[in-house]
């Protein structure tokens, strides 16, 4: 079935009520019926409008896609500048600007009306006339409210709550839809379907389109296909190998979510092929629109480049205008009925594979008092429902039959050594997985002999943890960590394990590491029997702001959390070629948890899952899979999980030490004054001294 087909009858059903509340949206501009400084608002947002529909009638006409790249260009500029970085401080989608202008109380839930409106962009180019009109309907009820005489802010608020609520059966099950269904096919009919070497197909999407998309796509479209052959390989193929190592049956499964940034179709469109002789049929999705489906930390599924960082993150929570518990119970009853619904789709979904970029300057945000933010109790709020949604979906996607594999390329915005950066990429991407399996087992061997670990940091950095491990009660069949090559997260090069908690003590310290989006400088947690029990960073003067970035970015809101994983990197090539190019504070945490020891906060790598056997190519099972926290799943399943799992590296040039202690309290040397120690493992080195010669 054609893409646009699934919507001709829905779009047939709310075709009149979208005209009317188009004619009522132009007749806006002629009244003055509302007070200013509101009905200046009114009528701006209502152009905004108006603009969208124009686009909308060249989509159904089918006249959208013959335009001229500097035609779409033009579009593309038009939809979004009002927020791009140079107009932002004027934009009614600043909240800063609009409580300047529309009122402190009042200001922030018109600004978030006006970021929801912005929706209907994408919702123009995928044929959804169905969000287009209840997102007029919106705005005219909203606009009627101030016609007579200024409502108060709660009357407005309360409008919008009762409109996400009534409607998360259209937001939220559609999102479950497309993350399941194949038949939603727009991104993937695109990518398929179209010559990438024009590069009017990036406009198609309806994203902000951006030099870095231009840049990628000519650089790939660039390539000779035998090296996307080999990029494309590599992502399916180490997607294919974590079913394999996980020992889970892929040929139970019939798609596979695929995710990426814009500009590397030309990969995708060969992922999409590999992907199908597997037997996996592609899901690809956008990143969520609506506020309702949006994670405040990360965008999953296909997105461009942001037009404004800062705007993103002043609407992190804009959720915060109507949550409650009765809209969290409403949302989940509808989740409950959508995977109903779509349970043979949830049944033969594999996991997701992901491509991944860096080399974006760091962001420095502004914490704005006039954005949103989570009250502790809807923290806590959201804390529960995401427990209860996770249960929810383990029923119908259940974590032991699913994998997952992650790739990271660079983007042109990494700086003038981009092409060989991006080769570079490619070969770590590559690197031999025979090779390292053996020096990693040589690790193991060593740590397995251990009772609890210890990591130093040199220098400045002050790191002192200990790290307390399981107890091997048949060593010769079994192992504390797992020997991770490249499979699920690529590249190859690390071992880790799941920690006791108890006796798991200390500081971590990095000086710089990027977390999601955001540069963490000096950032410091202490842990207390294995739980983080504080923690800074200096990103702001106002070491209170630091500690609330902290929250929200690592601890994910929570009090506290647990070591969920401790590892050890191996991929000492990566580090060299970050060394070479001076980009360690611009690669991503696929690429640095690679570069040194690294401790996740959060859930344990094998979440849901834990029962389930795991073992390492040598044939031992890996049985560090729980700690005190996770065991509680036996008990209460929502005791048991924090659903987040946020992995912090100390770099090589920052570390001193890494050694086991048995329980006789013999020393044994992994890692000193920075270099490889453990008998197997010396041939690392050789990387790190190549550093030491540049």
């Amino acid at each position: 079935m054609d893409y646009r087909e699934l919507f001709e009858e829905d779009n047939r059903g709310v075709r009149e009520r979208f005209e009317l509340s188009m004619e009522r949206i132009a007749a806006m501009e002629q009244e003055k019926t509302a007070e200013e400084p509101y009905n200046g608002y009114f009528k701006e947002t209502a152009r905004f409008i108006q603009m969208i529909g124009q686009m909308y009638r060249k989509v159904e006409e089918g006249t959208w896609r013959s335009q001229s790249q500097e035609e779409l260009s033009r579009w593309n500029h038009d939809l979004y500048q009002d927020i791009l970085p140079d107009h932002y401080d004027r934009s009614y989608g600043n909240p800063a600007y609009a409580a300047e202008v529309l009122g402190q109380d009042m200001g922030p839930v018109l600004a978030y009306v006006y970021t929801e409106i912005r929706g209907q962009i994408v919702f123009a180019v995928e044929h959804r006339l169905t969000e287009m009109t209840i997102l007029n309907e919106l705005f005219i009820e909203i606009y009627n409210l101030f016609e007579e005489e200024t409502p108060s802010v709660q009357t407005v608020r309360d409008v919008i709550y009762w409109f996400n609520s009534d409607y998360t059966d259209l937001t939220v099950a559609y999102r479950i839809r497309e993350l399941l269904d194949p038949d939603l096919s727009f991104a993937k009919d695109l990518v398929m379907d179209s010559d990438l070497k024009d590069l009017r197909y990036l406009y198609y999407y309806g994203e902000y389109v951006s030099e870095e998309e231009l840049k990628t796509a000519r650089f790939l479209n660039g390539l000779p296909q035998e090296t996307i052959d080999r990029m494309a390989h590599t992502y399916t193929e180490g997607y294919r190998k974590g079913f394999e190592v996980m020992g889970r049956d892929l040929s139970k499964k019939r798609t596979v979510a695929l995710l990426y940034e814009l500009g590397f179709e030309r990969v995708v469109k060969k992922a999409v092929g590999d992907f199908r002789d597997l037997g996996l049929e592609p899901v690809i999705y956008r990143a969520p629109v609506w506020s309702v489906n949006r994670n405040p930390n990360r965008k999953r599924g296909y997105h461009g480049t942001s037009p404004n960082r800062q705007y993103d993150y002043d609407h992190r929570y804009d959720s915060a205008l109507y949550l409650k518990k009765g809209f969290t119970d409403r949302k989940l009853a509808v989740m409950k009925t959508a995977y109903e619904t779509w349970k043979k789709q949830a049944a033969d979904y594999g996991g997701p594979a992901l491509i991944e970029t860096f080399g974006e300057e760091g962001f420095d945000p502004v914490n704005k008092r006039e954005a949103f933010s989570l009250s502790e109790k809807q923290e806590k709020l959201t804390i529960a429902h995401a427990n209860d949604a996770c249960a929810l979906v383990n029923q119908y996607i259940p974590g032991e039959e699913t994998s997952f594999t992650i790739i990271a390329f660079p983007r042109p915005s990494i700086g003038k050594d981009f092409e060989a950066i991006f080769e570079e990429v490619i070969r770590i991407n590559t690197l031999d997985y025979e090779v390292y399996k053996k020096i990693q087992q040589s690790i193991i061997d060593c740590l397995d002999r251990a009772d609890h670990v210890v990591i130093t940091g040199k220098g400045d950095n002050r790191t002192r943890l200990t790290v307390k491990l399981h107890s091997l009660e048949h060593p010769e069949k079994e192992t504390n960590f797992e020997n991770c090559v490249a499979d699920v997260n690529i590249p190859l090069g690390e071992v880790f394990t799941s920690p006791v908690l108890s006796g798991t003590e200390g500081t971590l310290q990095v000086s710089s590491v990027y977390i999601g989006d955001f540069q963490f400088k000096n950032l410091i947690m202490e842990f207390r029997e294995g739980k983080v029990c504080s923690y800074s960073c200096d990103n702001f003067e106002d070491q209170e702001a630091g500690k609330a970035l902290v929250k929200q970015m690592i601890m994910k809101n929570h009090e506290t959390l647990p070591m969920g994983e401790f590892a050890i990197g191996t991929n000492t090539v990566a580090y060299a070629m970050a060394q070479k190019y001076d980009i360690v504070d611009k690669l991503p945490i696929l690429i640095v948890e690679k570069m040194g020891p690294h401790f996740a906060v959060g859930d344990t790598c094998y979440n849901w899952s834990e029962d389930t056997a795991v073992f390492n190519p040598d044939g031992k099972e890996i049985i560090a899979r729980d700690n005190e926290i996770s065991v509680l799943r036996k008990e209460d399943v929502s005791k048991a999980y924090f659903n987040c799992h946020t992995d912090i590296t100390i770099p090589y040039r920052e570390l001193d030490e890494i050694y086991g202690v048995t329980a006789e309290g013999e020393k044994l040397p992994v890692i000193f004054g920075g270099r490889f120690v453990a008998p197997g493992s010396e041939m690392l080195n050789r990387a790190l001294e190549e550093c030491e010669s540049m």
